[in-house]
C-alpha cells in the first residue's frame, strides 16, 4: 500500500440531487451519462422520468419523438446544473458522449447529443472548452452480414456515414484556477511532455471497454480505465475531489483512487453495488482509501 490516503463516497441514488454535496466542494467532474436515443437506455430515462414513459406509447405522432429527445436532455440538465452548483471556481466537467443514429417510424435519423449538451451546458453558466473526439479503432463499416452498414451498398446516394467517434466535451465554470506559487501536490501532479502532446491533442485513438459480465454491466457502456486516467491527470491535482454523476461500474472512483485523488460517485442502480464495490476493492490492495457506501432511504 503506497500514496496519500484519500477519501471516497459512493452514494445510491439519483444524481439531479447531490445533497450529499456542498457548493464549489468539487475539483473535477468526469462521467459518461447514458445517451438519450439509444434504445439501450430507453428504460433508463423512463424510470427517471414517467413523462418519457408516457411518450413513448404516442411516439408515432407527429413531433413526439423530438419530444422524448427534449425531455432526456431536460434530465440530464439538471445534473449538468448540479454539477454547476458543486464545482469550484474554475473547476472543470468532462462529460463523455455518443450521438445517436435511429429509425424510428421509417424515418433515419441521426441525435446530436453533443451539440444539444453543449447548449444546455452554456445556459447553465458553463464556458465551452475545446472538445476530445475519442476514435474507437474497432468500429468500422460492414456489408454483407458482416455488421451494420448504414446505406444502400455502394450506389449512391442513399448510403449514411457510420459514427465511429464519441466526444468528450470539456467546459469550465468561471476563471482559470489559482494556485500558491510552487504548489507542492501541484507540482507532484506533473505530466511528461509526450503524455501532454499525446492527451492534449484532439483525436484520441483508444478500444472501447468489451463487456464480457452481466447484462447489466453490459447497460453502463463503460468506458476504459485510460480515458479516466488522462482526464483526471489533465484536469485535477493530487489529493483533490473527482465527482462521477453517473458512476456506473465504478471506473471514475478506481481511477481517482490510483491517481491519488479524492471521488464522489452516484449510481442510481442498486443492482450495481457489489460491481462497483468489487472494481474499488481491487483499487484499495495498492493505495491507502477509505471507502464510504452511502444508501439513501428515500
Amino acid at each position: 500500500m503506497a500514496g496519500m490516503l484519500t477519501h471516497h463516497k459512493i452514494v445510491m441514488g439519483n444524481s439531479q440531487q447531490m445533497s450529499e454535496l456542498a457548493s464549489g466542494s468539487v475539483e473535477l467532474m468526469v462521467t459518461s451519462p447514458p445517451y438519450p436515443m439509444i434504445a439501450m437506455w430507453d428504460n433508463v430515462f423512463a424510470e427517471i422520468d414517467p413523462k418519457i414513459a408516457k411518450l413513448w406509447k404516442k411516439a408515432d405522432q407527429e413531433g413526439v419523438v423530438q419530444q422524448i429527445y427534449d425531455a432526456m436532455h431536460q434530465n440530464l440538465a439538471k445534473v449538468w446544473s448540479e454539477t454547476y452548483r458543486v464545482l469550484v471556481d474554475g473547476g472543470i466537467a468532462c462529460i463523455n458522449i455518443g450521438d445517436a443514429t435511429r429509425s424510428i417510424n421509417g424515418k433515419f435519423q441521426l441525435f446530436p447529443n453533443h451539440s444539444r449538451i453543449t447548449e444546455l451546458c452554456e445556459k447553465i453558466g458553463f464556458t465551452t472548452l475545446p472538445y476530445i473526439l475519442w476514435k474507437k479503432p474497432t468500429t468500422k463499416p460492414k456489408y454483407k452480414g458482416k455488421g451494420a452498414f448504414l446505406g444502400s451498398g455502394f450506389l449512391p446516394p442513399n448510403a449514411y456515414v457510420t459514427l465511429d467517434c464519441e466526444f468528450i466535451l470539456l467546459f469550465r465554470k468561471g476563471n482559470l484556477r489559482k494556485f500558491q506559487p510552487k504548489d507542492a501536490l501541484r507540482y507532484e501532479s506533473v505530466f511528461t511532455k509526450p503524455q501532454r502532446d499525446e492527451w492534449f491533442s484532439q483525436i484520441w485513438a483508444l478500444k472501447g471497454i468489451r463487456q464480457t459480465t452481466t447484462e447489466l454491466e453490459r447497460r453502463t457502456g463503460a468506458y476504459p480505465d485510460e480515458i479516466a486516467e488522462r482526464l483526471i491527470r489533465m484536469f485535477s491535482v493530487k489529493g483533490e475531489t473527482v465527482l462521477d454523476p453517473f458512476l456506473g461500474t465504478g471506473t471514475t472512483a478506481k481511477v481517482a483512487i490510483t491517481n491519488e485523488r479524492n471521488s464522489v460517485g452516484y449510481e442510481a442502480d442498486p443492482n450495481l453495488v457489489q460491481t462497483i464495490t468489487r472494481k474499488i476493492e481491487k483499487a484499495q490492495k495498492e493505495m491507502a482509501a477509505n471507502v464510504d457506501i452511502i444508501k439513501r432511504t428515500a
